[in-house]
C-alpha cells in the first residue's frame, strides 16, 4: 500500500484474462489476412512502435502471406507512472527511409491517440506512398482525436491492461493473456 495525495492505494494486481491467447492468436491471423490480400506485390513496412508492439508484431509478421519489411520506432509519452506527459518524444527512429513506400504503423493499444496523431504526422512528413494503422487493442470512447484504424484487433472498455506486450512499468509483458490490471491509477494517453 502507498500514499498517494492523501490516499491510501493498494498496489496494482494482476486480474482477470480480457483476451485469452487463443483469442488473441485467432484475431492476429485474421488481421494478417486482411493484410496479405491489401499488399499483394507491394512489400508493406511494418513500423513496430517499442516496446509493447514487438510481441504483436512478431505474431503478426509470420502469418502475412506476403513479403514485408520490418523496422521499428520508440517513442515515450510516459515516465514512470501510467499518466501521459503529453509530450512526445522519439526515442529511436527509423533505420528505413520510408519515401514511397506502403507503410503501417504497429501499435500495441490506441487511448487517447496523442501518441499516434504525432507518428503520423511525422511520418506523413516523410513522404510514404501510403500510410496505414494496425492496433491490437483500441479503447472505446477515450480518443481526443480522431484516428482511422485501418487493422484493428479488439476494442476494449477504458481499463488498464497488460500482457501480450503491454505492460506496467515495464513489467507483466511477457503474459500469454491480456489481463485486467486491477488497482491502478491511470489516465493513459496512449
Amino acid at each position: 500500500m502507498s500514499i498517494i495525495d492523501n490516499e491510501i492505494t493498494s498496489a496494482p494486481k494482476v486480474g482477470n484474462i480480457l483476451l485469452t491467447k487463443q483469442q488473441i492468436k485467432t484475431r492476429i491471423k485474421e488481421l494478417a489476412d486482411d493484410i496479405s490480400k491489401d499488399y499483394p506485390g507491394k512489400k508493406p513496412l511494418l513500423i513496430g512502435i517499442l516496446k509493447g508492439a514487438a510481441i504483436f508484431l512478431s505474431d503478426l509478421a509470420r502469418e502475412i502471406k506476403a513479403d514485408i519489411e520490418v523496422d521499428y520506432m520508440a517513442v515515450s509519452s510516459y515516465g514512470a507512472t501510467t499518466k501521459t506527459s503529453g509530450v512526445v518524444r522519439i526515442l529511436k527512429d527509423l533505420d528505413e527511409d520510408i519515401q514511397g513506400r506502403h507503410v503501417i504503423i504497429i501499435e500495441d493499444i490506441i487511448d487517447s491517440g496523442l501518441t499516434l496523431s504525432y507518428l503520423i504526422k511525422n511520418l506523413a512528413s516523410r513522404d510514404p506512398a501510403s500510410l496505414e494503422i494496425c492496433s491490437l487493442l483500441r479503447k472505446k470512447d477515450t480518443q481526443k482525436l480522431s484516428i482511422d484504424v485501418k487493422y484493428q484487433g479488439f476494442s476494449i472498455e477504458n481499463i488498464f491492461v497488460v500482457g501480450f506486450g503491454l505492460d506496467y512499468q515495464q513489467e507483466y509483458r511477457n503474459l500469454k493473456d491480456i489481463r485486467v490490471l486491477e488497482n491502478a491509477h491511470h489516465n493513459n494517453g496512449y
